[in-house]
């Protein structure tokens, strides 16, 4: 039976905080150059994610944006009311029940978030391509293992 030291345990732990940081800071520097590429340089990230989720998703009510997307009703009711504004989404009364509003893109929208993931996909692309093969396969290999922890 092998046991651990008190200082192999304590190493094993530093060394598992400091690979922690590491990625968190690599994945967070990658996630804002990516952010960067934007088709609407003064929409926020927020106002991005409303568009992605509801291209993804399809047409939400505000109570239904805010839940998914983890804000407050007021927060995305400013949000939504900024995007309406732009353009980039319409609201539409609910046949059944007026009180419902159920909140869309419009072909604007659309435009902005399918510009945006074409240009992160080719600065990312860009990026890729300026690596071994050992390398990207590497990557690949940890966009899975990624996944698979933001799943937990």
């Amino acid at each position: 039976m092998i046991t651990m030291t008190h200082a192999t345990a304590e190493s094993s732990h530093e060394d598992l905080a400091a690979e922690s940081s590491e990625l968190r800071i690599a994945t967070f520097r990658l996630a804002r150059r990516l952010r960067a590429e934007r088709a609407v340089d003064s929409m926020s990230d927020g106002q991005f994610a409303v568009l992605a989720t509801l291209k993804v998703h399809g047409p939400h009510t505000l109570g239904e944006l805010a839940e998914r997307e983890r804000v407050s009703a007021p927060s995305i009711n400013r949000t939504v009311n900024c995007l309406e504004e732009s353009g980039y989404l319409t609201r539409t009364p609910d046949d059944a029940d007026r009180r419902k509003v159920s909140i869309a893109l419009t072909d604007a929208g659309l435009d902005v978030v399918e510009e945006t993931v074409r240009r992160r996909d080719a600065w990312l692309e860009a990026a890729l391509a300026g690596l071994r093969p050992d390398q990207r396969a590497l990557l690949s290999s940890a966009a899975e293992i990624m996944q698979d922890v933001a799943a937990l």
